[in-house]
């Protein structure tokens, strides 16, 4: 059995190698969970892998987590929606935070938050004066968006097909940050999601009128490796920091302070 191909840009894995990977790192898991589950529950530490569509989503729940697990170690991987789903699946990661609700019956699904897409713009565009934008304005007006898989292009495409808007010309750019430089240097609009706008100061953020072009994010993982505590208390954290958040957004007010994760409640896909 032939296990890898080398190549010029160096190993592959050949399809018998894929499967075998995918045997291999279930077996890896479930030895991880088993040590996990044999430990404290007080543990201070561990090392979560987490993908995710944006940093925004997931730095709130990582805080809520450190303060959980002082001695927490993490690394984040930043992919477009499917990209974050891939590497859940091929327990690359092991929880992620995403826009694209997984069709598979494999994977844990809770529900995160829920943010609105709009236009931004270089601040000294004449659109800028304007509260808010129309669908029919994007007519024929040059747009800068992220790479097909790319769930905010994907909603904001929707708006265009359902008022039968045309762009002008499309540049696409790999990275978010990406196009907002680019954005940022004249070459046209943009599209993001207002939570991931942020603050900077050579743009300008217009939400859509008379569209409801909305992205829901979610936090998922395998359904077999939920139990794990280091993935439970991710989800308890992810609900405890957006449940705060949504205060802040409605009472104007701080995050929760204080210690131990709020219950949740996922479900699976």
């Amino acid at each position: 059995m032939v296990l890898f191909e080398r190549g010029p840009r160096g190993a592959t894995l050949t399809p018998d190698g894929e499967a075998l990977y995918e045997v291999t790192s279930r077996l890896v898991s479930a030895l991880s969970e088993a040590g996990q589950m044999l430990k404290s529950p007080t543990v201070e530490g561990g090392r979560l892998r987490l993908a995710s569509d944006g940093t925004v989503h997931s730095l709130p729940i990582l805080d809520a987590l450190r303060r959980r697990r002082s001695k927490l170690v993490f690394s984040i991987q930043l992919h477009n929606s499917d990209n974050v789903i891939e590497q859940v699946a091929q327990y690359r990661a092991d929880v992620g935070i995403t826009a694209q609700l997984p069709k598979d019956s494999r994977f844990h699904v809770q529900p995160l938050t829920t943010m609105a897409v709009g236009v931004f713009m270089p601040a000294d565009h004449p659109w800028t004066e304007r509260q808010a934008l129309n669908v029919r304005d994007s007519q024929d007006v040059p747009f800068v968006l992220r790479e097909r898989g790319s769930r905010t292009r994907e909603v904001f495409e929707q708006a265009l097909a359902e008022h039968g808007v045309t762009l002008g010309e499309v540049m696409e750019v790999s990275t978010r940050d990406g196009v907002r430089e680019t954005v940022a240097a004249g070459f046209g609009m943009g599209v993001v999601a207002d939570l991931e706008f942020g603050f900077d100061p050579r743009l300008r953020f217009l939400p859509l009128a008379d569209a409801h072009a909305a992205i829901d994010e979610y936090v998922v993982c395998l359904d077999e490796r939920r139990r794990m505590p280091m993935i439970a208390d991710f989800f308890r954290c992810a609900h405890e920091a957006y449940e705060s958040r949504q205060t802040q957004r409605v009472e104007s007010t701080g995050l929760n302070g204080g210690g131990n994760c709020a219950p949740a409640g996922p479900r699976s896909a």
